[in-house]
């Protein structure tokens, strides 16, 4: 059997969950079958089972084009050039939208089964639109056309298969939840320090630590405004990077600049670190925060517990299946409003509740302790790439 993944992310270039979850399903895949994975980029290698081809995303063609509409205009050209080499696979595994017209054209002119993992969901990104304009409605319906004629469906999780099953027409049985995973022989406890060293992070003092996007998505911006509440003498250390739009960046700056004014403890990290530095960050971190608004599953919080940190995160979507709260951290909960864009109702109680999650952490040292290894001993029995490979490989087989 041989699969072929169209992913926009692969590495080196990998800048969110999705671009991890493929890189370790294909690693993993690769020790069962032939696995070929066509992406955005330059890559081009074979190592074993494993084969990679990047494809140009960058046309000069589109230089010209509308700034919102050019970068889905250069995503379709890509998905189509993916497609440019004969196909031979069993299966077509499609991981974001930004892949998911190279799955439709595949299945059109190959007639091969179509896979789609769901890692998040265009209906409920609607500040999506901030970034696209009216190319979001193009980028909708790129993912509503290949869910909707996919022969299966993986959701992360099962709030995440209750969202495809409301806001898609599919058959409830072609949809099944396979978790994200983790390499846990990569995630593990380090007592190196060199990238605290490097970032000026005092080792004597408390420190809490977010790792992700600058997004809607990622509430990054709630955290932000909670560090007014959270005790003065602990650290804020906030790995993030890639803004969605020049709006959201400046906003981040602006807010960041204010907290700094009463405080000189909030380190940010705006560029994208490498997986053992980022693992370093893990390790020593007292309190790992998630103060994501929407998130079909957190790959983030998955990490941070692998390396013994417990977690505060938002009570939304696949975070409440990942988070046992009590156990392995705190969920905060999130009353949302009804419409787009699904902000929090009262932002300033949202981060209030942050604030005194990670407070109540820093001080109670073992009831941090005991989350931690609870949390290490939960990704070992639940999110283990090894076991969530083969469920996908079964899944494979029952389409063929």
């Amino acid at each position: 059997m041989k699969a072929l993944f169209y992913t926009r992310e692969f590495p080196p270039y990998v800048y969110g969950g999705a671009g991890v979850h493929v890189e370790y399903l294909a690693a993993e895949l690769a020790k069962l079958m032939e696995v070929e994975v066509r992406c955005f980029g330059d890559q081009d290698s074979k190592d074993g089972n494993l084969s990679v081809k990047g494809f140009p995303y960058d046309n000069p063609v589109f230089d010209k084009s509308n700034e919102k509409l050019k970068a889905v205009f250069k995503t379709l050209s890509t998905c189509i050039q993916m497609n440019a080499d004969e196909v031979d696979a069993d299966i077509v595994h499609c991981h974001t939208w930004y892949a998911q017209f190279a799955g439709i054209v595949t299945k059109l002119c190959y007639g091969i089964p179509l896979v789609i993992t769901t890692h998040s969901l265009e209906p409920l990104r609607p500040w999506k639109r901030e970034q696209l304009g009216r190319g979001y409605d193009a980028s909708s319906w790129v993912e509503k056309t290949a869910i909707e004629m996919a022969d299966a469906i993986i959701a992360v999780s099962e709030e995440t298969k209750a969202d495809v099953l409301k806001h898609f027409n599919v058959d409830k049985e072609k949809v099944k939840v396979i978790y994200n995973g983790i390499n846990l022989q990569e995630y593990v406890v380090t007592d190196k320090t060199s990238t605290l060293e490097k970032y000026g992070i005092d080792q004597s003092k408390p420190f809490v630590l977010f790792v992700g996007r600058i997004t809607r998505q990622k509430g990054i911006i709630h955290l932000v405004n909670a560090i007014k509440y959270i005790d003065p003498d602990t650290q804020i250390v906030l790995c993030a990077g890639a803004p969605d739009t020049p709006e959201i960046a400046k906003e981040m700056e602006d807010s960041v600049a204010e907290v700094k004014k009463d405080r000189d403890n909030v380190i940010w990290i705006d560029v994208m670190l490498k997986k053992e530095e980022v693992i370093q960050l893990y390790s020593h971190a007292d309190v790992f925060c998630c103060p994501s608004i929407y998130e079909p599953f957190g790959i983030i919080n998955i990490e941070a517990m692998a390396c013994e940190t417990a977690v505060v995160a938002s009570a939304v979507g696949g975070i409440k299946e990942v988070v046992v709260n009590g156990e392995t951290g705190i969920l905060v909960p999130l009353e949302q409003q009804k419409e787009a864009p699904f902000e929090p109702v009262d932002a300033d109680k949202f981060s209030r509740d942050l604030a005194a999650g990670v407070n109540k952490l820093i001080q109670n040292k073992e009831l941090s302790a005991t989350m931690a290894k609870n949390g290490r001993k939960r990704v070992e029995e639940t999110f283990d790439w090894i076991a969530i490979a083969k469920q996908v490989e079964d899944l494979y087989k029952s389409l063929i």
